[in-house]
């Protein structure tokens, strides 16, 4: 049987070291590649077409949300399962609704890391036990008034609004995504426009609420 090929994207250097020797411990689980961002991520996907893609949920610049969807639907086949922190449960419909196969907390002990890629790797889906049953049924559901909240923005907004809230000011968001200072500016209002915010602060709380950026960011 072929081994799994996995390709892990953690911005962290040593915690990317850490998984990666976990990884390389256990039989039949390749590692092909590793990114430390999701741009990056998204090219070495394309390149190596992995199986499976273990992916950090907080990464500056592209979010693993984010970067998840994009592979959703330029790689299909590679299946993703996300790393996180939290148990939160907007983080966990968004990941959902992103199309990620897995679910894993950072905490998790080696044999769930495996148990967590093997399952993944055979078409099935993966949550930590950690996260509850009423965030499934929460995902089936639909969400009232969602289309006018961050499902309603495009993904180059959010990308921007999680840009934004890191920090980064309009002439860098701009180099950082190739655009002109007055593109940016424009989805700048768009977005203050769509979500009703009137300041750069309320984006940013915004931001942390619907889980684009940690507060420890």
């Amino acid at each position: 049987m072929n081994p799994i090929r996995v390709l892990l994207v953690e911005d962290h250097v040593l915690v990317r070291e850490g998984i990666r020797a976990l990884l390389r411990s256990l039989e039949g689980i390749d590692v092909v590649a590793e990114a430390n961002d999701g741009r990056e991520a998204l090219r070495l996907i394309q390149t190596h077409q992995p199986d499976v893609v273990l992916m950090d949920i907080a990464m500056p610049g592209l979010n693993g949300l984010e970067a998840a969807a994009r592979t959703a639907k330029e790689c299909p086949t590679a299946r993703l399962v996300m790393l996180s922190m939290h148990a939160n449960e907007e983080y966990v419909r968004r990941a959902l609704r992103a199309g990620v196969a897995g679910y894993l907390l950072k905490g998790a002990d080696i044999s769930e890391l495996e148990f967590a890629i093997r399952s993944v790797a055979r078409g099935e889906t993966y949550l930590t036990p950690a996260v509850t049953k009423h965030v499934v049924q929460d995902f089936i559901r639909p969400q009232e008034h969602e289309s006018d909240g961050l499902a309603g923005l495009t993904s180059r907004q959010r990308e921007i609004l999680q840009l934004i809230a890191e920090g980064r000011t309009t002439k860098g968001i701009a180099q950082v995504l190739n655009l002109s200072v007055k593109t940016v500016e424009s989805h700048r209002v768009q977005l203050m426009e769509r979500l009703k915010i009137r300041d750069v602060p309320g984006l940013v709380r915004y931001a942390i609420r619907v889980g684009l950026i940690s507060p420890d960011d």
